[in-house]
């Protein structure tokens, strides 16, 4: 019961909601979510389960794609349709062509500061947003930095724009849909939100919630386990000696590694030149010879692999 179910998330529910049901059906209580959808949202939302919750945090960072629906010519307090809604009077009119909406969008493309939405989850002195929100009470909520890496008008008819955004970690599509309002003077929020991606997970991949619900604990046939999980990270494999010092979480030499480690990834002590390994090198999967993932190790001087997160 290690491994990851990729759910299609319908609307209504919470993602903690959705976690829930999800243990209730398997009968286990070890499970997580790498990224919160809202519930007006739909689409791909990775469940970790057992030990593979230990990987949620580098899961999480991963860049997000969504379908978005942006209605304009009004607004909301949520910045979705989920919200009190303005009277559409007192906006301007919408954009009458798509070409309109199309010139602004590149500045809503590359890294910039973006504020949260009020009804959020951020905390504020260990209270969530949207608490304060609910009381009408005004709070500063701090910006953060998001990219945008696409940007694309799907479609536009009758003041509704359907749009491609992949993104980010932290990046809110409702306060990219409150803004493309603000910036074309007619007021918008999102009506409508599908995630198609995280990472790896893609939406052809996912399965329904009603569906894992309906197969009861026959469910977990779905579960994608752990050794297909972070395939992007460079991978070595560790020797008997290095298999227990990986699973004690000591750190591992060349010695430790059935083959010469790749160079990318230890260069300095390869070279012979000791000092810390290069900032890009990236985190590495160490796995065993039959190709179980024991850990996610990172690179320390003196040409180690350090194990940061242990997994068996």
């Amino acid at each position: 019961m290690n491994g990851v179910l990729i759910v299609d998330k319908p609307t209504g529910p919470t993602s903690h909601d959705v976690v829930a049901r999800v243990r209730k059906t398997v009968g286990l209580r070890r499970i997580g979510h790498t990224g919160t959808l809202d519930p007006l949202a739909t689409g791909v939302l990775p469940l970790v389960l057992g030990r593979a919750t230990r990987l949620a945090q580098f899961l999480s960072a991963d860049e997000k794609e969504y379908v978005a629906q942006v209605r304009l010519g009004s607004s909301s307090d949520t910045y979705d349709a989920t919200g009190r809604l303005s009277d559409h009077r007192v906006h301007g009119i919408p954009p009458a062509s798509a070409e309109s909406v199309e010139a602004v969008l590149p500045e809503f493309r590359g890294t910039y500061w973006q504020t949260p939405p009020p009804f959020s989850a951020k905390k504020i002195a260990g209270t969530p947003a949207y608490q304060f929100a609910r009381r009408d009470q005004a709070v500063e909520l701090k910006a953060v930095s998001v990219t945008v890496s696409t940007l694309n008008l799907l479609s536009y008819a009758n003041g509704v724009a359907r749009l491609c955004v992949v993104s980010s970690a932290g990046f809110y599509v409702r306060t990219l849909a409150h803004e493309l309002g603000l910036r074309l003077g007619c007021g918008g929020y999102l009506e409508e939100l599908r995630r198609t991606r995280v990472g790896a997970f893609n939406i052809a991949d996912a399965v329904p919630l009603s569906t894992l619900e309906r197969a009861g604990t026959d469910a977990l046939r779905y579960l994608l386990p752990m050794n297909r999980l972070l395939e992007e990270y460079p991978a070595v494999v560790v020797n008997p000696r290095g298999l227990k010092r990986a699973t004690h979480g000591n750190a591992l030499g060349p010695e430790d590694l059935t083959g010469p480690p790749p160079f990318d990834l230890l260069g300095t002590a390869i070279s012979g030149v000791e000092g810390p390994p290069a900032p890009s090198v990236p985190k590495t999967r160490v796995v065993d010879e039959d190709g179980s993932l024991l850990a996610i190790a990172e690179p320390v001087s003196g040409g180690l692999l350090h194990p940061v997160v242990v997994l068996v």
